[in-house]
């Protein structure tokens, strides 16, 4: 039921004084009003209007339903000019994020972001856990696949290689793994997801068919700068985002592995880490959410 139409409808009949000229000022036909005045009458469960074949008066309920609604109509019409001329984004916006990706993407991104909106106010979750957007007042969160809820909308930003890396002693001592099966003859430093307990799995791409290993997990933990720093000092293979592991392997601390087709040609890869912007319905995708995410999207393309 239409009930702002409804409400529009009676609004017009009390103004102009008789169902023949709301229906004219409202291009409907008088039955078509007098049905509308019938339903809502029905709605409230009372009479609004006393009608003749020659007269129309407002009963005691309807005088004082109309004093109430009576500013409906045009409140609407008021905040549909101010969302229509909002051009420029600013005001709160709240994202919350992954720990790791809030602490080496999004926070190296925040100046640049705030200086090209500088009206946008910023609060940052940074967590694990899983986050209400409306009991925390939320705006946007930024989540992994295994993190998705389908009560939220999610836009894919962008795709992350995972790299599995160990440090050099690590490697001196244990050896190399040639393929994901040798994987479970090597200590694992495994991340368990601190949600709800599951351990993250290990997946790969071997000639385009995804392949989970089988993993002997001599570590874990639920965070994962714990996991970098084991695999810094020795401690076995981690599979790490590349935003965590890139630097440390590009200064010498940790070796990729699996980076090169082995030499039967079967191409091993890791399997992707997909980021994902979700807003808790369409009505959230306002101006700033959109600025934060386009800007996010572009700046992930652009590193």
């Amino acid at each position: 039921m239409d009930l702002l139409g409804l409400i529009s409808t009676y609004i017009r009949v009390v103004e102009n004084g008789s169902i023949a000229a709301a229906a004219r000022a409202k291009g409907m036909s008088p039955a078509a009003v007098s049905q509308s005045l019938s339903r809502l009458e029905s709605y409230l469960g009372v009479r609004l209007l006393s009608r003749t074949t020659r007269s129309m008066t407002l009963t005691e309920s309807g005088k004082r339903y109309f004093d109430k609604v009576r500013h409906i109509p045009y409140d609407v019409d008021l905040a549909s000019q101010a969302a229509a001329f909002e051009t420029k984004p600013q005001g709160q916006l709240c994202i919350a994020t992954t720990a790791a990706f809030g602490r080496y993407v999004l926070a190296p991104l925040m100046p640049e972001f705030k200086s090209v909106y500088p009206d946008i106010d910023i609060e940052l979750i940074s967590t694990d856990r899983n986050v209400d957007h409306r009991l925390e007042g939320v705006d946007v969160s930024i989540r992994i696949e295994a993190q998705l809820n389908e009560q939220l909308i999610a836009l894919k930003i962008s795709s992350l290689p995972f790299i599995f890396c160990a440090a050099p002693a690590y490697l001196e001592r244990a050896g190399i793994p040639e393929s994901p099966e040798e994987l479970s003859q090597h200590a694992c430093l495994v991340f368990r997801y601190p949600t709800d307990g599951r351990f993250l799995p290990w997946t790969f791409m071997v000639d385009g068919q995804k392949v989970a290993a089988k993993l002997n997990p001599e570590f874990i933990s639920d965070d994962i700068d714990i996991i970098a720093n084991i695999a810094i000092n020795g401690g076995g293979i981690a599979r790490l985002a590349s935003f965590i592991a890139q630097p440390l392997i590009d200064n010498g601390q940790l070796i990729a592995l699996f980076q090169s087709s082995q030499s039967d040609e079967t191409h091993i890869a890791s399997s992707p880490m997909n980021i994902y912007a979700c807003v808790n319905d369409r009505s959230a995708l306002n101006s700033k959410a959109r600025a934060f995410i386009a800007f996010l999207e572009q700046a992930m393309q652009s590193a």
